[in-house]
């Protein structure tokens, strides 16, 4: 059982693969589907080197890559899909044939973000900056629910631009964010973490499939007003 938390990894690593292959031949739903099988096999692992006490650095590093495409290369390939599809206005003629790769900022600043979780002794019980995770299946969902909406209205390119560099910079950004770790169920202990899921359940009604990017944006809300003042 020792190898059971590397093999889950593994299970993420081989998800985040499929996924980039999915998100590259611009079928987002089988993408999105296996960045969120990724994320499960992500936590599993965790949970699973827990239960068994098998901890390793081999492991520690392991899990770091399979992140790295999962949640960091995956997403990426859905937007530099999405950018090389959609039609853009004339004015971005010149570089055209650039704007796409403008997605793979998403992997650059997730790798950075990773390094960051690596060495940074303080975020045992807590993240400070987006966790990967979270980075890729806000985009995932995004794109998939909104993708005609893209194709539709050229002007929606200008915040989509604007939301691959705040999304980048909020991945190394020092904004402590809090994690869904109970250690007890009372109220006190917990009541960031049921606030942010009472809300989640309107928003997986009213949003479908687009609710788990409306989800991380709540979740980044409320960590910058309640998680603010942890950063030493």
């Amino acid at each position: 059982m020792k190898h059971l938390p590397n093999f889950l990894t593994c299970c993420n690593l081989f998800s985040g693969c499929v996924a980039t292959v999915m998100a590259l031949q611009a079928d987002y739903t089988a993408a999105f589907a296996f960045i969120i099988l990724g994320a499960l096999f992500d936590f599993f692992d965790g949970m699973a080197a827990r239960l068994f006490k098998a901890f390793s650095p081999i492991g520690a590093d392991l899990d770091s890559l399979a992140d790295q495409v999962s949640f960091g290369v995956a997403p990426s390939a859905m937007l530099f899909s999405l950018l090389g599809e959609i039609t853009l206005p004339a004015v971005f003629d010149p570089i055209a044939d650039v704007i796409p790769y403008m997605g793979f900022l998403i992997a650059i600043f997730s790798g950075l973000r990773l390094a960051k979780f690596n060495v940074d002794t303080r975020q045992t019980t807590s993240f400070i900056g987006l966790p990967v995770p979270a980075n890729a299946l806000f985009w995932g969902s995004l794109i998939v629910a909104y993708r005609e909406e893209f194709f539709s209205h050229d002007w929606l390119l200008v915040p989509l631009f604007l939301g691959i560099l705040l999304f980048s910079y909020l991945l190394v950004f020092e904004l402590p964010m809090f994690s869904l770790k109970f250690k007890s169920l009372s109220w006190k202990a917990n009541k960031v973490s049921y606030s942010f899921l009472l809300v989640c359940i309107p928003l997986i009604i009213f949003f479908g499939t687009g609710s788990l990017a409306f989800i991380i944006l709540w979740y980044i809300l409320l960590s910058a007003l309640t998680q603010r003042k942890k950063v030493q």
